[in-house]
Order: C-alpha cells, then sequence, then structure tokens
C-alpha cells in the first residue's frame, strides 16, 4: 500500500510539512513526481478543469508546464483537520510571448489513511505584471 508521509490525522507541524512537501514537488515542474503525492482516482477542480485520476493529473500538468515556463510558486499553510489542509499560494510565470503574471489561489485538500491526498480543489486569478515586479527570482 502506498504512503505518503506525514500521514493524518495531521498536527499542526506535520501539515505545515505537508504544505512544504507540496510547494517542493511543484517547483521540480515534474509532473510524475507531483502525481505521486495523489491517490489513484484523485478528484481535481483547478479553475474551471475538472480532472480525476492520476494519468489526468500528469497529462493537466505537463500541458501546465509547457505554457507557464519560468514557473516558481510558494504555498502558505491556512488551517487544518484531521485530513484536511486548506493552503493559500501565489506563483509567477512567463508565456512563451515573454510576458509574465503573478496567480494567488486558495486550495482545500483531503487526505486517505495513507497520507495520500484524495481531493484537491483550487480556486485561482492570474494577474498580469511587468518582469520587474516579479517577487520571485
Amino acid at each position: 500500500m502506498e504512503q505518503k508521509f506525514p500521514l493524518p490525522p495531521f498536527s499542526e507541524e506535520t501539515a505545515r510539512q505537508k504544505v512544504q512537501m507540496a510547494e517542493d514537488a511543484w517547483n521540480t515542474k515534474d509532473p510524475e513526481k507531483v502525481s505521486l503525492a495523489y491517490t489513484i482516482d484523485s478528484e481535481w477542480r483547478n479553475r474551471d478543469q475538472f480532472l480525476k485520476g492520476r494519468n489526468k493529473i500528469v497529462g493537466f500538468l505537463t500541458q501546465k508546464w509547457e505554457k507557464e515556463l519560468t514557473y516558481t510558486l510558494k504555498k502558505e499553510y491556512w488551517a487544518h483537520t484531521d485530513n484536511r489542509i486548506a493552503v493559500r499560494f501565489e506563483y509567477e510565470y512567463e508565456n512563451k510571448t515573454g510576458d509574465w503574471y503573478r496567480a494567488y489561489g486558495n486550495e482545500m485538500w483531503e487526505f486517505d489513511v495513507n497520507g495520500l491526498m484524495k481531493k484537491r480543489y483550487a480556486s485561482i486569478n492570474d494577474i498580469a505584471i511587468t518582469k520587474e515586479e516579479r517577487k520571485y527570482i
């Protein structure tokens, strides 16, 4: 049985560890690696897209990082319960035409008993920024 430590029920310390692990994984821009934090049948809502399953997650992330270049993400622990974590995040990216954006959002995560994320709901908004306005270089 796959396990991804730390396991629920979460303390504030272990919830913060999960958030940092997610930030670190997403900043690799490796869809396969990122997908291993999710259950095989994980459910996602990302902006206006609804996905189910690791294969869909890998495809989604592959397309995402083909468009969102020079990607840097920061996640912030917000709150938790036994098997759920709320996160605030922002990330910056450059697109293929050289335009820069900062995305802001919130995520709600739910984990199974093995510490794999079974639900991820993300609300995200983008704003255009100049290269000079970047926070994360």
